[in-house]
């Protein structure tokens, strides 16, 4: 870069050129906008303003499997190192008739008639290793604020049931917005929270967790705090990685719901065995 245009390129407040963050064109690397050329890493960041340099939106390689990553996904929970989903046990080709979040709440209706009782949420959550204490409130807390939402009817349901057709309308402000308001997975929103939040590590650790959960919280929204707070703890607390490292993979097998049956086999087998773990 001569000196002439760096200084304009520095006047502009835009941060200095990093061509080896970004190769390829348009989307997946740099285009033009009026006589500047602009890399990705370029249009991520303002000087002026040091948010944008340290949390970036991510960025899809060149050559990527992943093709338009902001185009939300229906009923497949697609990223980078999972282009078509999950495909183990033809999990994507099973549940194409649902969303990606009626997906991820499938494991709690035991009978599959797309309603869900309070007794279903809290037999669910203790089949995920929860105890008598954490099951009941997480029932308390889920249907009390979801199962209003939901209902076809303009009357409260007695039951505080939850009808999984109209569970979009449980989306929530302070999220990662990974699901949109329709139930479809964003690809982009999901690796973004690696790349602003994790520099770029393919795990969250509580702290990282922690500083996602900060950066996402919209203003006057106490109800999307709260949830983003229970969502992501409840998260944690299954996974309870050993190590402090919630695994990105087992994160997006959460949005899809697929890693709910696998972690409540393994839940079955260690009560079995005298090793489970108890909260």
């Amino acid at each position: 870069m001569t000196a002439l245009n760096q200084k304009v390129w520095f006047d502009c407040g835009l941060s200095e050129r990093q061509d080896s963050l970004a190769d390829g064109d348009g989307v997946n690397g740099h285009g033009m906008n009026g006589d500047y050329e602009f890399t990705a890493s370029d249009v991520r960041t303002v000087n002026h303003v040091p948010i944008t340099s340290k949390q970036r939106p991510w960025v899809n390689p060149k050559n990527s499997p992943l093709k338009d990553p902001g185009l939300a996904r229906a009923n497949i929970a697609a990223t980078y190192d999972k282009p078509n989903g999950t495909t183990e046990g033809d999990w994507a080709k099973k549940h194409r008739h649902q969303t990606v979040l009626q997906q991820h709440c499938e494991f709690f209706d035991r009978d599959r008639d797309g309603i869900l009782w309070p007794s279903d949420t809290f037999v669910g959550f203790h089949n995920l290793g929860f105890g008598v204490i954490l099951s009941a409130f997480a029932l308390f807390i889920i249907h009390i604020n979801f199962s209003y939402p939901t209902s076809s009817s303009w009357l409260p349901d007695p039951f505080f049931r939850i009808n999984l057709t109209n569970i979009d309308r449980t989306k929530h402000g302070s999220d990662s917005d990974t699901y949109d308001s329709q139930g479809r997975f964003r690809p982009q929103q999901f690796e973004d929270i690696f790349s602003k939040y994790a520099d770029g590590a393919d795990y969250l650790t509580i702290w990282t967790l922690l500083a996602q959960i900060k950066g996402q919280r919209n203003i006057s929204d106490p109800i999307g705090w709260g949830g983003a707070v229970f969502e992501w703890m409840a998260t944690y607390l299954m996974l309870w990685p050993e190590d402090g490292k919630m695994r990105k993979e087992d994160i997006r097998a959460i949005y899809d719901g697929s890693l709910f049956h696998k972690w409540a086999r393994d839940c079955e087998r260690k009560r079995r065995a005298g090793t489970m773990r108890r909260w």
